[in-house]
């Protein structure tokens, strides 16, 4: 738990995004252009409207029992997690999730005090609006993390000096996230509270260590997993968008 949460090197763990393997390069497949055949939704709606929480501790989106399982692991202070953010999520909903061929979860993969103050915060208000709110803070990534990496020497002293139970919080305040989250719907209450619940806090550390466990070649976020299997070298869409189609066959 320490590991990621401690105010030791706040500073340097902000303002290093560096997230592991961006992806590799990967052709699409010569099928990739093709449409998946559709499985209905239930009473005539999408599959993007059936989210829930996973007993992993993710969220999932999309048919319960697609053929395909996507798991991401995702880091909101990590720049090729917002990069697949904003290139290879609509695609992937859009033409896989919305089939209902695939279901795709998000788990979060906490690395320092600010992924942990948007992780919680993100996962604030349940299943519903997760998703959207957790594109929307990588879409602003470097907005927030930018009031981060602008500290004076005074405040990056304060936050390192403040008991370990109000760091997440305070670098949440700092970062504008509990104003980001109020004006989309979660009260600043209620923000504080998710911030300060160490049972959430403790289920994001363990998450982020049993995907190192299960997966012994993680490397970094995003990493992706499809059907239980860990695809390699996969952290774009375009390097994904294979793996899956092949998934599918």
């Amino acid at each position: 738990m320490k590991a990621f949460i401690g105010t030791g090197g706040l500073t340097l763990a902000i303002l290093l995004s560096g997230c592991g393997e961006s992806g590799g390069n990967g052709n699409a497949s010569a099928g990739a252009s093709e449409t998946p055949a559709v499985i209905p939704a239930p009473n005539g709606g999408d599959w993007t409207q059936t989210v829930s929480q996973t007993p992993e501790g993710g969220f999932v989106m999309g048919n319960p029992n697609a053929p395909v399982k996507l798991v991401e692991y995702a880091s909101l202070t990590c720049s090729h997690c917002a990069t697949f953010s904003e290139t290879g999520a609509q695609p992937l909903i859009d033409k896989y999730v919305k089939t209902g061929q695939v279901s795709f979860e998000i788990r979060n993969f906490v690395r320092d005090p600010a992924d942990l103050a948007g992780a919680l915060l993100t996962r604030c208000g349940g299943a519903g609006p997760y998703f959207k709110l957790t594109d929307q803070m990588f879409a602003a990534q470097e907005e927030w993390l930018g009031r981060l990496q602008a500290m004076s020497p005074a405040d990056q002293q304060r936050l390192s000096g403040l008991p370990p139970q109000q760091v997440t919080g305070a670098v949440a305040e700092q970062a504008g996230l509990v104003q980001f989250v109020r004006v989309r719907g979660i009260p600043a209450e209620k923000a504080q509270q998710c911030l300060s619940d160490q049972a959430e806090i403790e289920r994001l550390v363990q998450m982020a260590q049993k995907a190192t466990t299960d997966h012994p070649n993680f490397a970094g976020t995003p990493t992706f997993v499809i059907n239980g299997e860990m695809a390699e070298n996969a952290g774009t869409w375009e390097a994904l968008e294979p793996k899956i189609r092949e998934a599918l066959n």
